[in-house]
């Protein structure tokens, strides 16, 4: 698999993420089926703050794989090789902290 492809689909499937963090923000009653079903329903107005800073967050990680992959803003392509270091200590928390 070329590198330029898991690009796309790493960023397919954040950017999927992001969106569902976005409508929770916005007030979708999806509260169910994100944090265990914690909040059903509409998530109270600070979860859905944070839902848009998460939102955010995962934006700027797909954003920093895609232009380590010379998808999107290839005159920060040398900022990339540092910053792709914490898109891998994300994924990782995140696997350790869903374990």
């Amino acid at each position: 698999m070329s590198a330029y492809f898991a690009a796309l689909v790493f960023g397919f499937f954040i950017a999927v993420v992001a969106i569902f963090q976005l409508a929770l923000a916005a007030g979708v009653p999806w509260g169910s089926v994100a944090m265990a079903g914690k909040f059903p329903g509409r998530f109270p107005p600070p979860m859905r703050a944070v839902a848009f800073v998460q939102a955010f967050i995962l934006i700027f990680l797909g954003t920093i794989v895609w232009t380590r992959a010379g998808i999107f803003f290839p005159q920060w392509y040398l900022v990339s090789e540092k910053f792709i270091w914490g898109v891998v200590a994300f994924g990782i928390l995140g696997l350790i902290k869903g374990a």
